[in-house]
């Protein structure tokens, strides 16, 4: 079933005559296409994509019969056209993305258009959350295009080596493999700046002995990859070699957890639990993981805020860290694809402790 099918079936079951979308990866989750301003509005049995003159001969292209694409312009405002194809088809309660748009577009909605508008963000959401076959493929080939990148980046790791240097050749490299960008900008620091869990690159040099920490992701498709190894340069101490392997552990009991039904709140439990009794517990403060598709963060949280089940068909990070300020921090990440009966890994490249 398509993407759009589904999204149809829901205003069913929602009671809803039509969603409106203006968030760029919700309207290139319905038909694969990409525009970075725009709208689409869906109904029972249409959906249009309102676009300009950058965007409608490739749409009018690309895009499935199902949708229909509409030429906006300063003659034809893309808020009257949206206006005129909402009374054209009877909508009269009308889903909008209450998480995506900001109050002057909500006013200027509830001024134009003679419809109820309704907050349902969390609607697409939740349609996203389960990924298809197509969705997973992609998702795979962003993910091995970031594996490759990282082999390469640990044959140049050496002494003297920048956060800097790392982060831009492990961007270089993941273009090289076919990579579309950074699915968000490299996190890469070595030795005490480890323990800054989203740090920034900065002038700081890798030195034997040190822990680098590298956290970054690709787009293929459209689809993020998003993957953290911990590696250490020259050897390791006994506190590292014990810290790396709590995370480690507390990654295998999390990834134990997950299946299908169990509740993102009830996975990060797992994990918590075995860096709390190894005496670490005050060191990790984020959740599990999250999901990954479109958007590197998004739909079903894998954190102690999330008691509602895990859903078949999610593809979320597994990431548990320890990060003892201005000292050492660890972070391990995969990325996994949750089925009825437990998970299906997307990350092929091994958690062992790593000396380079």
């Amino acid at each position: 079933m398509s993407n759009l099918k589904r999204l149809q079936e829901r205003l069913v079951t929602e009671d809803l005559d039509g969603l409106l979308l203006f968030d760029e990866n919700n309207i290139r989750w319905l038909g694969g296409f990409h525009i970075s301003d725009g709208a689409a509005l869906v109904t029972h049995e249409s959906c249009f994509l309102f676009t300009d003159s950058r965007y409608i001969e490739a749409a009018e292209a690309a895009l499935p019969k199902e949708i229909t694409p509409l030429l906006c312009s300063g003659q034809s405002p893309v808020m009257k056209q949206i206006s005129d194809r909402v009374t054209e088809k009877g909508v009269r309660r009308l889903g909008i993305e209450d998480d995506k748009i900001n109050l002057r577009l909500y006013l200027s909605l509830k001024e134009k258009l003679d419809a109820e508008l309704l907050e349902k963000g969390a609607l697409m959401s939740s349609l996203r959350s389960i990924k298809s076959e197509d969705e997973l493929r992609s998702l795979e080939a962003a993910q091995d295009i970031s594996e490759l990148a990282f082999f390469e980046i640990i044959k140049r790791i050496k002494p003297g080596v920048s956060e800097f240097d790392i982060a831009a050749e492990l961007s270089y490299q993941m273009l090289k493999f076919g990579a579309e960008g950074n699915s968000f900008p490299p996190i890469c620091l070595v030795g005490k700046r480890c323990s800054l869990p989203h740090g920034v690159p900065s002038e700081a040099k890798a030195e034997s002995g040190q822990f680098i920490l590298m956290d970054f992701g690709c787009v293929k498709n459209g689809y993020c990859s998003d993957m953290t190894r911990t590696v250490a340069l020259g050897g390791v101490s006994e506190e590292m070699e014990l810290i790396y392997n709590t995370v480690l552990r507390a990654q295998n009991a999390g990834l134990e957890k997950i299946r299908a039904g169990v509740s993102g709140a009830e996975v990060h439990d797992a994990a918590a639990d075995v860096i709390e009794k190894a005496g670490f517990g005050q060191y990790f403060g984020h959740g599990f993981g999250h999901g990954v598709g479109l958007d590197i963060h998004e739909e079903p949280r894998v954190s102690p805020a999330n008691k509602d089940p895990l859903p078949a068909g999610a593809v979320i990070s597994a990431e548990p860290g320890i990060y003892i300020p201005d000292k050492i921090g660890v972070r391990i990440e995969n990325v996994v694809y949750i089925t009825e009966d437990g998970y299906k890994p997307i990350t092929k490249l091994g958690t062992e402790l790593m000396i380079i």
